[in-house]
């Protein structure tokens, strides 16, 4: 047991852990110390001292965020000094940020905001010195705007800590110390993989997910038009955060209420191709065991993993499945098979896509992604710009009854749901991997030594009735480098490597409600396994609606025609500076 340290923190008393620091020994009384640089899922940067605190004998005002208590310690957090320190430092921050709040993708999830509210600063009291750097527009995926940057630094180190990436660093010093890329170069043109999380910790809005909702209405009320949506696992369990359900909450069938009052022709599931991606993998990891193909065979869902592994491992691409992302091969149904069913010109189709994810913007516009002229997924939303919309719509989230998804591209099994968590689609896979190979039916569907923490990297062996295989399971790049440098030096000793770029998965995906933190990442996997427990089909392969597809439409899988359609390939993308032969 930790040794206990007794402290006080505005005359009240608490023992707490030696090696607290007073901004957590403040929240056990629930305190909150005014803050901005500070995040609970990061290490200790006190660069904006917000958090700035009196304790008894200490002529300067001291950072709670970085100050561990010790024996005895007396903290004041609302004494007229620490006050006016604090409105003095806020007045600073809002001279060095472009207030445009009401044109603002973060009007009213903002950090700033909140505290200008908390201390009753209505307006700037300073001259505005914000920078004039022009916005920068990422790809389709990031928009960066260095007028609203607060330095604070999250940025920074969620692209080193989480992904080991550092696209982002800092620059220049004194009065011009900013945030930037390397040589202020475009995002695209650097180490970015544009995975989304700097956008998902940034507090203000410097750094936020290109907007495409003014899209969706162009599209949906466009009488020539057939729109139709897909929704990613994830979004089901995060999308309630936004309107103040539990953290966590399945929000299914509300979810499916709001996309048809708003307008779209069907509402889909991709976790019916989730299924499909399993199908298609799955059989491509046993043709590789079997007729002695590239091993260890890495997934390629997560797009962000794929930029990655593009731009900083390209020696371990042909390492990866094939098979393209559960987002990319629904777009390729629904503009084939649907389409054919349908009677439809792909061209009148809008295929839109609800994603945990900014990458998934990208991914959707890749020229390998589409055929003959168009794409298989025209317009990707984020859950933080599906929110958007239903607040746009005028939609009580909360007090939505509950619809169902259309069929015949509805219909998911709970293997297809926990794709949305670290370990989900090793599990998937698995899954169904060991009923096609060995013939049997399996004695126990749940493979918890797969099932991912955050950021951490999982093993595990699985006997497929006497084949034994060796597994692993990362989530966050930082641990995907690590197996990586395994995979090109020839020591990897796995069969199977599941990647997702972002901490914990989907569920912690860029594009995932503001406020995601390590505990909120956990409570959404904790909702997709639930889920998964509760659904009536829990093996892709079993699936119906995966099983009449095969059989009107592409055969078998790792069919020709499933190779045409569900089925991609990667190149290297060079690294933008090389400083490997500097002495």
């Amino acid at each position: 047991m930790s040794e206990l340290v007794n402290v006080k923190i505005n005359g009240l008393p608490i023992a707490v852990p030696k090696g607290t620091h007073i901004i957590e020994a403040a929240r056990m009384l629930h305190i909150d110390i005014p803050h901005l640089c500070y995040h609970p899922d990061q290490t200790i940067k006190a660069h904006c001292r917000m958090c700035s605190v009196e304790v008894s004998g200490n002529s300067k005002l001291l950072a709670a965020c970085s100050t561990q208590v010790w024996e005895g310690m007396e903290v004041w957090t609302e004494t007229k000094k620490v006050y006016d320190a604090q409105i003095g430092i806020l007045e600073l921050i809002l001279a060095d940020h472009k207030t445009e709040c009401l044109v603002c993708a973060r009007n009213g999830c903002c950090d700033l905001q909140n505290l200008c509210r908390r201390f009753n600063l209505l307006k700037p009291e300073l001259e505005d010195l914000s920078s004039k750097e022009p916005v920068t527009v990422t790809s389709a995926a990031i928009v960066h705007d260095p007028a609203k940057c607060v330095k604070c630094g999250r940025c920074v180190k969620a692209c080193a800590e989480y992904q080991g990436v550092s696209a982002l660093t800092y620059s220049r010093r004194s009065g011009d110390f900013k945030v930037s890329s390397a040589f202020d170069d475009p995002l695209e043109t650097t180490d970015c993989v544009l995975c989304g999380q700097c956008s998902l910790i940034c507090p203000v809005g410097a750094i936020v997910e290109r907007d495409h909702t003014g899209e969706i209405w162009k599209a949906l009320h466009n009488p020539n038009k057939h729109t139709i949506v897909q929704v990613a696992p994830s979004v089901r369990v995060a999308l309630g955060d936004e309107f103040g359900l539990p953290e966590g909450a399945i929000v299914t069938g509300k979810m499916v209420s709001a996309l048809k009052m708003m307008g779209f022709d069907k509402v889909f599931d991709t976790n019916f191709s989730a299924d499909l991606t399993i199908m298609e993998e799955g059989s491509e990891l046993l043709d590789r065991i079997k007729n002695g193909g590239k091993l260890p065979m890495i997934t390629s869902c997560s797009p962000g993993w794929v930029n990655f592994a593009e731009k900083h491992h390209p020696a371990v691409l042909e390492h990866l499945s094939s098979a393209k992302s559960p987002q990319a091969m629904f777009g390729a149904v629904v503009k084939t098979y649907y389409a054919e069913k349908m009677g439809w010109d792909p061209k009148d189709i809008v295929s839109v896509s609800i994603m945990p994810c900014v990458a998934k913007k990208y991914e959707a516009q890749r020229p390998e992604m589409g055929r003959d002229g168009y794409q298989d997924v025209d317009i990707v939303l984020t859950t933080r710009e599906f929110a958007k919309l239903i607040r746009y719509v005028g939609i009580h989230f909360d007090e939505l009854p509950d619809a169902e998804f259309d069929s015949p591209l509805g219909i998911g099994s709970g293997a297809g749901a926990i794709f949305g968590a670290t370990g989900g689609v090793m599990e998937a896979a698995l899954r169904t991997a060991y009923e096609v190979y060995t013939g049997k039916t399996l004695p126990r569907l749940e493979f918890e030594p797969v099932r991912g923490e955050i950021c951490d990297i999982r093993e595990a062996t699985i006997d497929l009735d006497g084949t034994e295989i060796k597994v692993a399971v990362s989530n966050g790049l930082k641990n995907a480098d690590i197996l990586m440098k395994q995979v090109e030096e020839g020591t990897s000793p796995y069969t199977f490597i599941e990647i997702m770029a972002c901490p914990g998965g989907c569920i912690g995906g860029g594009g995932q409600p503001i406020g995601t933190s390590h505990e909120v990442r956990r409570k959404r996997i904790e909702s997709l396994y639930k889920l998964d427990q509760s659904l009536p089909l829990r093996k892709s392969h079993e699936n119906p609606e995966i099983k009449t597809v095969y059989e009107e439409f592409f055969g078998a899988p790792l069919s020709h025609k499933s190779h045409e359609l569900l089925h991609t390939h990667y190149k290297a993308r060079p690294k933008p500076y090389d400083f490997s032969n500097l002495k």
